[in-house]
């Protein structure tokens, strides 16, 4: 029986009589019946191909399970998500399933209520077709509502004393008002609801119904294709453009069947094909629609039972940078001095929007997403209010993340306003905003948002580079570059390139490193920048430096520093001065080195950059190592270490304790050199710093061969050789290679490339 027919319609009632009487302004029935029919069901076929909800479709039949508990409240089960989710095929999977269990021997009934149609069908007409499904001939039905509803939990209480439980399954409510009236009034019967929308007002027992599993996804996919023809190799043959094609569909149930209905109408078409149709497409909504079904219609439903004021909250949403949006981001883009809870609440109520990772957090699915921004689109007012929105969110974000660089950066000067509580409240706010911080960011390609655009992703250089988020910042950069171009901004042109450049540096990519540093150098001179100049030859001096270009980069850094000097900027003369050194230590001039990072050491005092001396001072402790000084060294990155600690520095608090274990190793301590550099190999896994890790493991297998355990030194020079070459870092390869051949270990004997140590 399909789910638009309702059982009992041709079942004959003559022998029995319906009558309503009234007595003062009570209406009584009186209804004789003769033998009480058995409840056919009435339940729609279930899905041949379903499959992907086993856990879902367990916690639904353990909360339609009968108790025995005679007395207890009407239980109700409710099962709530996003439309197209697949909501009715598990309710009609869960009651055929109890059905067969016997858990509801006096039958099943199905009820429509067509809740998110344009006319939605009204308890009345509920009434109606379940008291016909129970037998009631349709002259004999009551005509007005609380009448349909009394001889409704009339019969069904008769039929839980003579038949036993019945199960009613309502799908598709709207609203708590269509499902009261259905809820029997006998305890054995249970009521089995879905909803677009959670309907909190019943008290039913709720499954939140979410998207499939990846995995899950492709078995939809697969089982739709192999129910039409089940040689079909399409999925198994290409699981690469399977999971391509579960992905743009969002991994939602209708959009997969809907998938699967246009490759089974072209058999020979491969799955590759039909995903490069839906990459290719404007919006994939449109194409994802076999001809009776469509996800857009799906939408459309849900959409347009918003009122104004959540339709627009919808809209902006949607045009929210990131995959999440913040109560804040959400209070700026909807021009609200706070999020608009009665809206939003609104909108996660109709699944329409769902909570983050963290609370605070919304989020949207893909498709729900493309969706309200086509909306947003098709109306010249809606395409005004969304870049209003959006350039108020750029604004917000930009005056925010310049005042947390200050913290971050340790900036001179006095604090910003608006401020943050300290160092780590901005971190805090920039890491719970990072995702659309750098989506925002990436707006600069669009000319309408390119300059607010651009002054984002340059403030956000000093928190990119603190975190580590060197893949984002080579994005940003490369996307403000071009904008700073397009608007003609050498300044901001110089600064993105310079950006970039040492993004690239930090993902180990030194030839394009030094291409962006060069571009950055002729940007600066053509505008006359001296000191914009002296900054990125300083930079490209260390890329150089990292290239193992020793005597090029010691030539940079002194650029850099006549550069620096001329204009009177200690603080960056101070860090040409560190980093010569630096490039002084690696081609073997220690003594050079020691002048030039005590240089360094005194210049960052003099400004009170305590954190770029303390760096200064550990390379110094390097040099001092090298040059006979050991307890000096040992001194020194003690030193440095105490003050990364305080300021909270991990990556450079990881290295001073690699360092300190070297120093340590020189003087033969070398338990206590061992605990070091493990101590500093775990803080950079953490970091998941690779260069780091790869240091670090070379240096504890040196200390490890010095003290005779050459067993774990090898295994340690192994996890050095394996980063190495991930790296393709071929100096840090070469180095290990020798200390393994020292060690009398043939190379062949290293297992690479394991997935433990990426």
């Amino acid at each position: 029986m399909s789910g638009d027919t309702y059982g009992g319609d041709g079942i004959d009632f003559s022998n029995g009589a319906f009558r309503g009487e009234v007595v003062g302004k009570k209406v009584e029935h009186h209804h004789h019946y003769g033998p009480m029919p058995h409840v056919e069901d009435a339940l729609p076929p279930t899905a041949a191909e379903f499959t992907g909800r086993e856990d879902e479709l367990a916690a639904l039949l353990a909360a339609l399970a009968p108790d025995g508990a005679p007395g207890t409240p009407v239980p109700v089960t409710a099962v709530a998500g996003l439309g197209g989710v697949g909501k009715t095929a598990l309710a009609v999977r869960a009651a055929h399933t109890a059905r067969e269990r016997g858990w509801f021997p006096a039958g099943a009934l199905f009820v429509d209520c067509h809740g998110y149609d344009e006319t939605p069908a009204g308890p009345e007409q509920l009434l109606e077709a379940l008291l016909r499904a129970l037998g009631v001939a349709a002259a004999h039905v009551p005509s007005t509502l609380d009448e349909r509803a009394g001889l409704y939990r009339s019969m069904l209480a008769e039929r839980a004393r003579t038949g036993g439980r019945v199960l009613i399954v309502v799908d598709n409510a709207s609203h708590p008002g269509q499902v009261r009236p259905l809820l029997p009034g006998h305890p054995a019967h249970r009521v089995l609801v879905t909803s677009r929308d959670t309907l909190p007002q019943l008290g039913a027992h709720l499954l939140h119904l979410d998207i499939l599993r990846p995995e899950m996804a492709r078995d939809v996919l697969s089982a739709a294709l192999r129910t039409a023809a089940p040689a079909d190799p399409r999925v198994l043959d290409d699981p690469g453009a399977a999971e391509a094609l579960c992905e743009l569909c969002g991994q939602l149930p209708l959009a997969l069947q809907i998938a699967a209905a246009l490759l089974i109408s072209d058999p020979g078409k491969p799955v590759a094909e039909l995903v490069a149709e839906l990459a290719d497409s404007a919006t994939v909504l449109d194409h994802l629609d076999d001809g009776e079904r469509g996800v857009r219609a799906a939408f459309d439903l849900s959409y347009r039972r918003l009122g104004p004021e959540p339709a627009r909250l919808f809209r902006l949403l949607a045009l929210a940078p990131g995959l999440e949006t913040s109560d804040e981001a959400l209070a700026v883009l909807s021009g609200a001095g706070a999020p608009p809870r009665r809206e939003l609440n609104i909108l996660v109520r109709a699944h329409l929007v769902g909570p983050g990772s963290v609370r605070g957090c919304w989020s949207m699915h893909d498709l729900v997403r493309a969706y309200a921004q086509d909306q947003a689109s098709r109306a010249e007012p809606l395409r005004a209010e969304g870049t209003a929105a959006r350039a108020r969110l750029l604004a917000h974000y930009g005056r925010r993340t310049e005042a947390a660089d200050w913290y971050v950066q340790h900036l001179p000067g006095s604090a910003p306003s608006p401020g943050f509580g300290g160092r780590q409240d901005a971190l805090s706010w920039l890491d719970r905003e990072r995702t659309g911080l750098i989506s925002a960011a990436l707006w600069a390609a669009d000319p309408v948002h390119a300059r607010a655009g651009l002054g984002l992703a340059l403030a956000l250089f000093g928190y990119l580079n603190w975190r580590r988020y060197f893949d984002d910042a080579v994005s940003v950069y490369r996307c403000a570059a071009e904008a700073a171009l397009a608007l003609g901004d050498g300044s901001g042109a110089g600064r993105a390139w310079s950006y970039l450049g040492l993004a690239l540096r930090n993902n180990r990519r030194l030839t394009e490193a030094i291409a962006a540093h060069t571009r950055a150098c002729g940007i600066h001179r053509e505008r006359g920048d001296r000191l914009g100049e002296g900054k990125v030859w300083d930079m490209l001096g260390v890329s150089l430096t990292e290239a193992r270009r020793f005597d090029e980069a010691i030539e940079a850094h002194e650029r850099a520093r006549e550069l620096a000097h001329a204009v009177k900027d200690p603080r960056v003369e101070a860090s040409t001065w560190n980093n010569r050194g630096r490039a002084l230590f690696k081609l073997g001039r220690f003594d050079d080195s020691v002048v030039a990072l005590s240089r360094a050491c005194a210049m960052f005092r003099s400004v009170g950059d305590r954190s770029r001396e303390a760096t200064a001072r550990n390379n110094l402790g390097r040099a001092f190592r090298e040059t006979g000084r050991p307890q000096e060294a040992l001194a020194a990155h003690a030193t440095a270490r105490a003050v990364f600690e305080e300021l909270g520095e991990r990556e450079r608090l990881a290295t001073s304790w690699n360092d300190f274990g070297v120093a340590l190793s020189a003087l033969g301590r070398f338990d206590e050199a061992v605990e070091a550099h493990r101590l500093a190999l775990r803080e950079q896994s953490a970091l998941g710093h690779r260069h780091g890790r790869a240091i670090a493991a070379q240096a504890l297998g040196v200390t490890l061969g010095r003290a005779g355990r050459r067993e774990e030194a090898v295994e340690a020079h192994l996890q050095a050789l394996r980063l190495y070459r991930e790296l393709s870092d071929r100096h840090g390869e070469s180095e290990t290679l020798s200390f393994l051949t020292a060690a009398g270990h043939r190379e062949e004997e290293a297992p690479f490339g394991e997935a433990g140590d990426r």
